[in-house]
C-alpha cells in the first residue's frame, strides 16, 4: 500500500489517497535494455503540472520535469536561468499527478556542475522535496565522476548528451551535434563514459542518426532519443511541442495536435458570447428557489 495523490476534476484540488500502486522503477526502466536490445521502447514526454502529469501518466513510462520549463512555462529566453526552487515545485506537482510513471527531475544550470558534493546537495533536495525517482544532468566525461559520486549514494541519474540546451551559450546555438568525425567520437565516448559511470539512462538529443544508433550500440543502458533515431531505446518530447501549443516546430518534432488552436477558438466564442451578453446564460447562474 502507497499514498499518492488522486486530483478531483471538479475543483482541480489533489487528495492524499491510499491506494494499491506499483510505480515503475528505475531498475525496471534499466532493465528494458538486455544484452544491447530493447524490445519495449520507453516512452517519455516532459510535464509540468499535476494536471498535465495526469493526463499523460498512463501512457507514459518516464515523466520528465524538464528545465525546458523556463522557456514553456516562465517564458525565458533559455533554460538557463532556471533555479533550484522551480525545479522542486513543478516536480512535486508531477509526481502529485501521477502514479504509473518514474518521474525524473532536471538538475538546473549551475546547481551541480562545481562539484559531486554540490550536485549531491541538489539532487538529495530534489528527492526530498518532490518524491521523484531520479535526477538528469547534462555533460558526458566531464560529468562521469558525478554521476558515479550520485549513483553510489542512492540517486539514480539520468544522463544527456549531444546537444545539451544549457550549454547553449557555448555551442552556440541549437545545431545538431555530430557532423564533425571528432564530435562524433566525442559524442559516443561521453556515451560510454556515462554508462561505465552506472547512468540508468541517456538521453541523446540533437545527434545525427548514425551516431544515435552507434551510441546506442556501445552502451548498456537505454539510449532516450530526441532527435537522434528510432533506433534509440526509447524516445521523448517536449509535451507542448508535440500537442502543438507554439508556432514553431522544431524538426524532430511531430505535431500530434493542434492544442493551441483549440484554445484560442474557445477563447474566441468566450469572447464573443460575452460580449454579445449571452454568456451566461441560465445554465450557468444561481436562480432564485421556486416556494415549496
Amino acid at each position: 500500500m502507497s499514498t499518492t495523490f488522486q486530483l478531483d476534476t471538479a475543483t482541480s484540488r489533489a487528495n492524499p489517497t491510499p491506494a494499491p500502486m506499483k510505480r515503475l522503477t528505475i531498475p525496471a526502466i534499466r532493465r528494458r535494455k538486455k544484452d544491447g536490445v530493447t524490445d519495449e521502447p520507453i516512452v517519455m514526454l516532459t510535464a509540468y503540472t499535476a494536471r498535465q502529469a495526469q493526463l499523460l501518466d498512463a501512457h507514459c513510462d518516464l515523466l520528465l520535469v524538464g528545465d525546458s520549463l523556463g522557456q514553456v512555462i516562465y517564458g525565458l529566453p533559455s533554460s538557463v536561468p532556471v533555479t533550484l526552487d522551480m525545479m522542486a515545485a513543478h516536480g512535486a506537482a508531477v509526481v502529485r499527478g501521477s502514479y504509473h510513471s518514474a518521474v525524473i527531475v532536471d538538475m538546473p544550470f549551475g546547481t551541480y556542475e562545481q562539484s559531486p558534493q554540490q550536485a549531491f546537495e541538489s539532487a538529495s533536495r530534489l528527492l526530498k522535496e518532490t518524491g521523484c525517482a531520479g535526477v538528469k544532468l547534462e555533460g558526458g566525461e566531464a560529468m562521469a565522476e558525478t554521476v558515479a559520486f550520485l549513483s553510489n549514494r542512492g540517486i539514480p541519474v539520468m544522463g544527456h548528451i549531444g546537444l545539451t540546451p544549457q550549454a547553449v551559450n557555448v555551442l552556440g546555438g541549437y545545431n545538431a551535434r555530430g557532423r564533425s568525425d571528432a564530435e562524433a567520437a566525442k559524442i559516443v565516448s561521453d556515451a560510454k563514459a556515462l554508462d561505465d559511470a552506472g547512468a540508468f539512462a541517456i538521453v541523446i538529443e540533437g545527434v545525427v542518426e548514425p551516431i544515435a544508433i552507434e551510441a546506442t550500440k556501445a552502451i548498456t543502458c537505454p539510449s532516450i532519443g530526441i532527435g537522434g533515431s528510432a533506433q534509440c531505446d526509447g524516445q521523448v518530447l517536449v509535451t507542448e511541442d508535440m500537442c502543438g501549443m507554439f508556432e514553431r516546430v522544431p524538426r524532430f518534432v511531430k505535431r500530434y495536435a493542434d492544442i493551441a488552436g483549440l484554445i484560442s477558438g474557445a477563447a474566441e466564442q468566450y469572447a464573443q458570447e460575452v460580449r454579445a451578453r449571452t454568456f451566461p446564460g441560465v445554465e450557468q447562474t444561481y436562480q432564485p428557489k421556486k416556494p415549496a
